[in-house]
């Protein structure tokens, strides 16, 4: 019997070139994340998502996989992987790992023996297209990392599809073999004891068969979620590139197979479409995906009129399914960062970052903390001369890439590069971050960390914030006000999303709760909270 371990469960993203470096050389791998699963078990998380270890060139760093069972030397060995599936076991704690399903490396070898010829045994297990007749792309189609989602192939004369790096071919999932031999990759991993997998990507997983132009997006409805970078991508409608019918065909297969072992989860990433209306599709039947991760509070500025809208949104349109909530991971600039450039509420990343915790473990369904993300870090400063991400070196100045939100985590303040490398780190850990190291903010009780662990062990001991249904109270700026609702307790939230004190009215029939983490004052039918702060009250 299936226990829905994943209803409201909160995941811990590691990334782990950038976790801790056990074996001294500049990068994190897999041994260290086992050094430090104590430390993840103390925080209180039910599960573990790990980025890509996978055999890779590491162009997108490990998101353009060579060899999909083999752990890549930088990261250790398969062993090390077996080891730290029963060590985060051993601890009581779930281990997802991202699936790169749409695409491979273009040094994987079936892509390498399909670009040879047209007529070789792997000639239709990507996307191949003749040149229109004079030369150019078959469609008008644009790649997220920037220019024509085509490139030439000189060997087979014909253009490919790659709609990330041009090193990042697309596979062709209208092609059986395909299909057949992705899954045996998955159920090798299923096989080895990981309880899920992130699904990388997935609303790019089919294209259109017959390769029609995306129409364009008018100007004013152009999303915002590329503007820094002016990335043309998002100039496009993506009806032919994204989110195709056969797609939930592929994962209802998916999710049968993945039914067939105990306890299991599937997670996909939802972006470049309408985000919260697709989650509902990919989720609602119980068919297809567990949960879905989408990018609605992560890649944009966002203050309370945002908040309440999205989440009005996803409760009118979401019904049965589910969604797994995000504010931070290794694409995005860390929230702290991203809503302190909100008007004047910069000034206090300490009570900005236990605020931001606070409401993203409050909303119904699950939660992914990056890590960092427990210490309230802020997005570093990369240095052009140090970046490292092809997407930043491609669009700077404009848009520095992604290495800000990925630098190594602050372990020790006194230790060089923060004690997460005895040698010269793959990208350098900035000042302001060895201040907020784990050792010194373990030596402070009104630190994010402390918060962050005595919020989640709260969080545990109310199913209605776990599981139960949430219902939006109504509120202005600066104050985010909802319920939660479970089988046996309700509770009314409310956030000060300002970094002013602020007070509101509170109805009658509700008592303040205890052990949250926020201090909060009460004085009659009015709750006073401090800037960033919080309170929660039970229903007598």
């Amino acid at each position: 019997m299936q226990s829905e371990w994943w209803r409201g469960a909160i995941i811990y993203q590691i990334y782990p070139r950038s976790l801790f470096d056990a074996n001294r050389d500049g990068t994190g791998d897999i041994p260290g994340i086992n050094a430090k699963l104590d430390y993840i078990q103390a925080l209180g998380v039910d599960a573990i998502w790990i980025s890509p270890f996978y055999k890779s060139p590491m162009r997108d760093f490990g998101y353009d996989v060579a060899d999909y069972r083999t752990v890549d030397p930088i990261f250790g060995t398969n062993a090390d992987f077996g080891a730290l599936i029963a060590g985060a076991h051993e601890r009581g704690i779930k281990v997802i790992i991202d699936l790169v399903l749409p695409h491979t490396s273009d040094e994987h070898p079936w892509f390498k023996e399909s670009r040879q010829s047209t007529t070789n045994p792997k000639a239709d297990w990507y996307v191949w297209a003749d040149p229109k007749p004079d030369g150019t792309p078959p469609n008008n189609w644009l790649s997220v990392f920037g220019g024509s989602a085509w490139q030439w192939d000189s060997r087979r004369q014909q253009y490919y599809l790659h709609h990330f790096l041009r090193s990042q071919p697309n596979l062709n999932w209208h092609h059986r073999p395909v299909v057949d031999a992705m899954f045996a990759e998955a159920r090798f991993w299923l096989e080895a004891g990981v309880d899920g997998f992130r699904l990388d990507a997935i609303t790019s997983l089919v294209h259109d068969r017959d390769l029609r132009d995306n129409p364009a997006r008018p100007v004013g409805s152009r999303p915002l979620l590329f503007a820094d970078s002016n990335n043309p991508f998002s100039w496009q409608e993506s009806i032919y590139t994204r989110d195709q019918p056969q797609t939930l065909e592929l994962l209802a297969e998916l999710r049968a197979l993945t039914d067939q072992y105990t306890d299991r989860y599937l997670i996909g990433e939802i972006a470049d479409v309408d985000m919260i209306t697709v989650s509902a599709k990919y989720t609602q039947t119980g068919r297809h995906l567990h949960s879905c991760y989408n990018f609605e509070l992560m890649q944009l500025v966002f203050g309370g009129t945002f908040l309440r809208g999205v989440i009005a949104k996803t409760e009118s349109v979401l019904g049965s399914g589910w969604t797994t909530w995000a504010m931070s991971n290794h694409d995005n600039i860390r929230v702290v960062t991203r809503f302190g450039k909100l008007g004047q509420l910069s000034g206090d990343d300490r009570g900005l970052g236990k605020l931001l915790l606070g409401v993203l473990l409050s909303l119904r369904g699950g939660a992914c903390i990056y890590q960092g993300e427990e210490l309230g870090l802020p997005q570093a400063e990369v240095p052009f001369e140090d970046l490292q991400d092809p997407y930043g070196i491609e669009f700077w100045p404009d848009f520095k890439g992604r290495d800000g939100c990925r630098t190594p985590m602050p372990w020790t303040a006194n230790l060089p590069n923060a004690g997460f490398s005895s040698v010269r780190p793959w990208l350098p850990v900035p000042v302001e971050h060895q201040v907020l190291a784990v050792d010194a903010q373990e030596k402070d009780p009104d630190s994010v960390l402390h918060f962050a662990r005595q919020f989640l062990g709260w969080r545990k001991q109310h199913p209605a914030i776990v599981h139960g249904s949430l219902e939006l109270v109504t509120s202005t700026d600066p104050f985010l006000k909802f319920e939660r609702v479970g089988e046996e307790e309700r509770l009314l939230c409310i956030f000060n999303l300002s970094n002013k004190e602020a007070s509101a009215p509170v109805p009658e029939g509700w008592r303040q709760l205890e052990g949250h983490g926020f201090p909060v004052t009460r004085v009659g039918t009015n709750v006073s909270l401090p800037a960033f702060g919080a309170a929660f009250f039970g229903s007598e």
